[in-house]
């Protein structure tokens, strides 16, 4: 391999430009587990989320030659989903572990079945759509290496990109911030003051898997232009981790987020480069990340009510 290749601004700003591109799936799963966390709810079935609402977000856009459509499908699939999730892990006070895996295994389920009934395989092809385009920013396009790195994206990075700082605005500075966090913590005292538990903790789920339903339709409409049962790959997991890493802050998860998307944007680049590593190594650099950083978050401090069922005395 040759290194001299590596060593340059012009390598160092495409990796970084990966990076957001391929972190953007990760953070809008992850900042939408930041909420359903923080108001004390755990969901394992992010990864199973990603996938189905990546079907229907794809089968939307297939259907009605609109992306945006598909990327609303996938939102309203995945507040659907939450929805459901949410009736069973605060309503009826199920363990939020094995409700989420039951969700992991009906949505990677039902993904894989409904994909081959609307979408029966002719001889071995996929439908296909045109898939979002990058649209430069203008001006901020032509800051060296800058704009390569923060303007060169799709609508949905940038998407992303705004909601991490709506997110923030939200749970630190305003009321609802205030109320999910206190019903994550302290649910009873939350509760004495007159504030609902249940509807802060529906609001914060349905918010969560509608983001991780956006998330799942990053795949299919953005990176692959068509859909695939092995596209999310792990990645809901991993999301799950960028939660811990991030400390459920949606800042700390943006940062997270890059870390991880630099990770396989350097795995990408050295195979294209011919690296002697081997290839099965480099693929499991993020998954040895993910790891690591779920070891480290043991000494991070969770919300206080986080998987806890709260019933009113």
């Amino acid at each position: 391999m040759d290194w001299s290749h590596i060593l340059t601004l012009a390598f160092l700003g495409n990796v970084l430009a990966a990076s957001l591109r391929l972190a953007t799936p990760l953070i809008f799963a992850a900042l939408g587990e930041t909420f359903a966390e923080r108001s004390g709810v755990f969901n394992l079935g992010v990864e199973g989320i990603m996938l189905l609402c990546g079907l229907v977000g794809f089968a939307g856009a297939y259907a009605t030659h609109n992306l945006w459509a598909g990327v609303l499908a996938s939102a309203l699939a995945g507040a659907l989903l939450g929805l459901l999730y949410a009736f069973f892990t605060v309503t009826l006070r199920a363990d939020q572990i094995v409700a989420g895996f039951a969700l992991l295994l009906m949505s990677t389920g039902g993904a894989i079945y409904f994909n081959r009934l609307i979408f029966p395989s002719r001889g071995g092809t996929q439908p296909q759509i045109e898939a979002f385009p990058v649209i430069p920013v203008p001006f901020l396009r032509d800051i060296p290496v800058i704009g390569q790195i923060l303007f060169n994206h799709t609508l949905l990075t940038y998407l992303m990109l705004v909601g991490v700082l709506v997110s923030a605005v939200i749970l630190y500075r305003t009321r609802f911030g205030l109320r999910v966090s206190a019903v994550g913590e302290y649910p009873q005292a939350a509760d004495s003051v007159g504030v609902s538990v249940v509807f802060i903790r529906y609001a914060c789920v349905v918010i969560g898997a509608a983001l991780a339903g956006v998330a799942g339709g990053y795949f299919s409409l953005v990176d692959l232009g068509f859909y695939a049962d092995t596209m999310v790959g792990g990645r809901g997991f991993i999301a799950l981790a960028l939660v811990v890493f991030g400390q459920w802050n949606p800042v700390l998860v943006l940062l997270g987020g890059l870390l991880f998307g630099a990770v396989e944007a350097i795995q990408q680049r050295f195979q294209i480069l011919g690296s002697t590593i081997p290839p099965q190594f480099m693929i499991m650099m993020p998954y040895l990340l993910t790891i690591v950083v779920l070891l480290l978050g043991r000494k991070r401090r969770a919300p206080s009510a986080l998987t806890v069922p709260y019933a009113r005395e």
